[in-house]
């Protein structure tokens, strides 16, 4: 119906890569709570237990550590996309992989095979340009945003994030900045977020030692990483561009 047509192309969309837990789950569940749709992306199939409207319907399986299916899960995105007027307002890179050593040990510049720099390289650096860059036609037609989720690792030595991970974030924010200053001429926002310690299930053990060094004297929470996501892709935050927002109760300093 002409109606139901008109709604789809005027509703806001939101694609997001690891949605099924911590940061990326609470995500879903702001953008959803506003109205929007969310397409989530991961390396496994919906899970049944998430809350959100059209969760099933609107899961994208992808291996991000594969660029060939990359390329593949970006036909399926713009493919999508058709019914909203092949419109994207928000790509959220939220996925990334820190492998560990057995018992779960930080692995250091030594530990990390030839392999494992690949695959987080893969998943955690490569596989975000190549989606905006995919999906740039999408995001340029909805004045669209991007938000890369880097991390606290990204700009100092980690007790527990190993050195691959510690790197691609680093050069993610890196990213971030390149491709502020090539999107932007188009009409598309690119920024970062860098959360420092946040409370989800996959903190490592030993992480409530750290809290006496962060100035607010907390862990940080989802929902509070997700309002900062949400910020970067809505009007409200309409002339920044560029920035990496730390939220870290001020670890960083």
């Amino acid at each position: 119906m002409p109606g139901t047509q008109t709604a789809n192309s005027e509703r806001k969309t939101l694609i997001l890569t690891g949605a099924s837990r911590g940061i990326g789950h609470a995500t879903v569940k702001r953008f959803s709570s506003a109205g929007w749709r969310v397409i989530t992306c991961s390396r496994h199939p919906f899970p049944e237990n998430c809350p959100w409207e059209m969760g099933p319907e609107d899961h994208i399986q992808i291996d991000l550590s594969d660029m060939d299916d990359v390329a593949r899960g970006v036909a399926e995105m713009r493919e999508r996309l058709k019914d909203q007027g092949s419109r994207l307002n928000a790509l959220v890179n939220n996925a990334a992989i820190s492998p560990k050593l057995e018992g779960g040990a930080r692995m250091n510049t030594f530990d990390t095979s030839a392999a494992d720099w690949l695959r987080v390289f893969n998943v955690n650096f490569f596989a975000p340009v190549m989606l905006a860059r995919g999906l740039v036609d999408e995001l340029k037609r909805a004045q669209g945003s991007v938000v890369n989720v880097t991390s606290i690792a990204g700009s100092s030595v980690h007790p527990f994030a190993g050195a691959a991970y510690s790197t691609s974030k680093a050069a993610l924010a890196s990213l971030t900045r390149e491709m502020a200053h090539d999107f932007g001429p188009l009409g598309v926002r690119v920024n970062a977020i860098s959360p420092g310690e946040i409370e989800t299930s996959i903190l490592s053990p030993g992480t409530e030692k750290i809290i006496p060094q962060i100035p607010l004297r907390r862990l940080g929470q989802p929902e509070e990483v997700a309002k900062a996501i949400y910020f970067l892709c809505t009007d409200a935050s309409s002339y920044v561009t560029g920035a990496e927002i730390h939220i870290n109760g001020g670890q960083h300093v």
